[in-house]
């Protein structure tokens, strides 16, 4: 399995209550999922926090950071995002992968060989997922590209030792 360093898995929402509570946003797949790493949560600076609980409230997972009692304090916290190491997700199958591995890498289109950026982002717009890939110096043009992450149609390899993605998406298109 491919190693990056944390993974993010979600940011705090605004604060609920009084007493230090606050709304999680989940960025897993399927949400709940965001459950199962209570014990292993940190902020962007790496530092550690202990969360005292995550519950689910309707459709909303509420959350309580440890030694936290007062909204004040929680407010501080708004916004932030929550990571993992990569080494606490759970392995994948050879032909998945996790989002966070794609950023950065090369994107090329194999009908052309012209290099048309790097992917800088992903996102789901609610058909599939879609790489967002910006140019750089030595690409084709200047153009921004949201690319359907179908493999065989439009993904055709991932190579993380090289850190490029073969695509058949014309530079035209």
């Amino acid at each position: 399995m491919k190693k990056n360093k944390n993974t993010c898995i979600g940011s705090i929402g605004k604060p609920r209550g009084l007493k230090g509570e606050f709304f999680l946003n989940s960025y897993c797949s399927p949400e709940k999922n965001i459950i199962n790493y209570i014990d292993n949560v940190r902020l962007e600076d790496n530092s550690r926090i202990q969360l005292k609980y995550i519950k689910t409230n309707n459709s909303k997972f509420i959350a309580k950071i440890e030694g936290i009692n007062d909204v004040e304090l929680v407010k501080e916290y708004t916004n932030e995002k929550i990571y993992i190491l990569q080494e606490d997700l759970p392995e994948l199958l050879d032909d998945e992968v996790y989002w966070n591995e794609l950023i950065g890498m090369l994107v090329i289109d194999v009908n052309e060989s012209n290099i048309l950026g790097t992917v800088v982002d992903l996102n789901n717009f609610g058909a599939n997922d879609c790489l967002l890939v910006n140019p750089t110096s030595e690409s084709i043009d200047n153009e921004k590209r949201l690319i359907p992450y179908i493999k065989d149609t439009f993904i055709k390899s991932v190579s993380f030792e090289k850190k490029v993605i073969k695509v058949n998406w014309r530079s035209d298109y």
